[in-house]
């Protein structure tokens, strides 16, 4: 899913951005806030009070401060080991919040999107985002925050106490710093750069790992198991070049970073030597600022490695921005819908789907009358499952328009017109949870235990649900991977039942099933079809014998229409597929 169109946004603003989110969680960042100035200034406490415990103790030997110093400084790292407390709870709160509340925003958004972005891109990358590209966003939230902020403050503490010292010192030592921000800002875009290519990477490998786990089978029986792990192993070792890109890059910074600490400690060695020479710096003062540049060098070591976390916390933001700036699909309708009677009407309707030269769907025209069945045929690719996509509209016609009683399917509410449409689809979504609740799911999750119970009977679902453990409360697996195909279509076929919409549509339902399983099918849907606009693709010919009407689709256009019979006299393409699926001869 590509990012919005216009400019892209600037580091600094997808970071203003992402700091939006940690808006709610002010307390925590208030009292993580307090916890950070008393850590720095609790570092520059302890440096400056190397001064008298060097003059005073070692120098002059006063007792009583050789007493109370000590206490101080255990007083002194009490209470800085309280605001470090302080910090860490209250960040570490803040971000995983922040996490919570993207991940949630994510799903939500890719809910929302049309169903074409799902054509675009595999759900393993969709997926990859919602979990690696949001725990980038924690790290840079707030990890990184706490770094740059309780270093920036120590480092400000430490100044001062190096001032309090000697400012010929400190200012010498300063010329240090413009070498220091060039090396962080050079830093800060290779990290940039590297990080999004390992974002990239890693939903790359999500997906290649999941497409060859998810058809393992395949894999296997064509022998693809190399060619699977080769692919896999090349994702996997351009992300490794990269991360160690990404490792070499902060450990030559961090490097750079010491040396110019280094050549800024001799700097503060040969300029203190001048200074007590002429009598403006005692050894307190010497060891204090002497203290205070050497945890100087590792606070901004830190904030030059941070700069990773930061940058990746970036790229992973513009990612996730750019999902949650996607256009969604069109929901302005504003006609309410309670019930449909259910008369569907294809006035000339045309679609294309963006990136194909031809298209799926020409000119076709048709009636579907509440209380009949339509079933419709055709050769693979033909368009029949583009044509039932349209009604729910998970798809908008290029051309034509298709109405519900009369009225455009775009002038209903999304929610109102999809609360009128039951689905049983050759490959049944079950989700990972008990019988019932598959059954009961979505705006019927609050139905009764007997209503779930009637629609499994008219399903013909109770005869294999009574013989699981715990009945309508057992699990069945992921996707319902503990149930045979024909078991798992009755459970779709009880969802649709106790739904009980106006409108049925039954995309291949039998195709992959047994004669018994089939058998079984084929009568739970019976009881579920009288009084419903009902929409079957049909695989199997012999199933559709009594549909009201047949529509017969090639290559995206309505070929031929009327009942079984009349087809069949027509001697056309639907009595040729006949004969192919019947093995029949040609009538001379």
């Amino acid at each position: 899913m590509n990012q919005a169109a216009g400019a892209a946004p600037s580091p600094w603003q997808t970071y203003r951005r992402l700091l939006g989110y940690a808006r709610p969680y002010w307390p925590l960042l208030a009292m993580a806030g307090i916890g950070m100035v008393l850590e720095a200034a609790a570092a520059g406490a302890f440096t400056a009070m190397m001064k008298p415990v060097v003059n005073e103790t070692f120098i002059n030997r006063d007792r009583h401060l050789s007493l109370l110093l000590p206490l101080a400084i255990l007083g002194l790292f009490l209470l800085r080991g309280l605001a470090t407390l302080s910090t860490d709870y209250g960040m570490a709160r803040a971000g995983r919040s922040i996490v919570r509340d993207l991940r949630q925003a994510m799903l939500a958004k890719y809910l929302r999107l049309p169903c074409t972005a799902f054509d675009q891109v595999p759900v393993p990358h969709l997926v990859s985002r919602l979990n690696y590209d949001t725990e980038q966003v924690a790290q840079a939230s707030t990890e990184a925050i706490k770094i740059i902020v309780t270093d920036t403050l120590t480092t400000i503490s430490l100044l001062a106490v190096m001032i309090w010292n000697s400012a010929l010192v400190t200012l010498g030592v300063l010329v240090m710093a413009p070498l220091i921000a060039t090396i962080m800002r050079v830093v800060s875009k290779r990290y940039r750069r590297l990080n999004r290519g390992v974002q990239d990477g890693v939903a790359q490998m999500a997906q290649s790992a999941e497409q060859t786990l998810a058809g393992h089978q395949e894999v296997r029986i064509y022998g693809a198991r190399t060619t699977q792990i080769a692919h896999y192993d090349g994702l996997a070792n351009r992300n490794l070049r990269l991360n160690v890109k990404i490792e070499l890059t902060r450990g030559i910074s961090s490097s750079l970073v010491q040396m110019v600490g280094a050549i800024a400690l001799a700097l503060i060695l040969f300029l203190a030597g001048h200074e007590a020479l002429a009598g403006r710096m005692n050894a307190g003062q010497f060891v204090s600022l002497m203290l205070a540049m050497m945890a100087l060098i590792p606070s901004l070591r830190r904030m030059t490695n941070v700069q990773s976390a930061i940058q990746r916390g970036i790229a992973a933001s513009q990612h996730i921005f750019g999902l949650l700036d996607q256009p969604e699909e069109r929901d302005e309708g504003r006609k309410p819908l309670a019930r449909a009677r259910g008369e569907l009407v294809f006035d000339h309707v045309g679609l294309r789907y963006e990136g194909q030269a031809s298209a799926a769907l020409s000119d076709v025209s048709f009636t579907a009358r509440p209380g009949t069945v339509t079933a419709i045929v055709g050769r693979s690719g033909s368009g029949k499952t583009s044509l039932v996509r349209l009604i729910p509209r998970f798809y908008e016609p290029d051309n034509g328009r298709v109405t519900l009683d009369g009225v455009p399917l775009a002038e209903y509410p999304l929610a109102d017109l999809r609360r009128q449409i039951a689905l049983v689809g050759q490959r049944v979504m079950l989700f990972d949870d008990s019988v019932a609740a598959n059954i009961a799911c979505g705006d019927q999750s609050g139905a009764s235990r007997e209503a779930i119970g009637r629609a499994a009977d008219a399903a013909n679902a109770r005869e294999f649900i009574d013989k699981l453990p715990q009945g309508l409360d057992s699990g069945i697996g992921e996707n319902g991977g503990l149930l045979s195909g024909g078991q798992r279509q009755r459970l779709a076929i009880a969802r649709a039942i106790l739904k009980d919409a106006p409108i049925l549509i039954l995309d291949e339902a039998t195709a992959a099933l047994d004669n018994e399983s089939e058998r079984l099918v084929q009568d739970a849907l019976e009881r579920l079809i009288p009084d419903r606009t009902t929409l079957v693709i049909a695989h199997r010919l012999s199933t559709i014998e009594h549909a009201d009407q047949v529509l017969v689709l090639d290559e995206g256009r309505l070929v031929e229409q009327g009942t079984h019979a009349q087809l069949l006299a027509q001697g056309g393409l639907y009595a040729h597929l006949h004969r192919m699926q019947f093995r029949e001869s040609p009538t001379p």
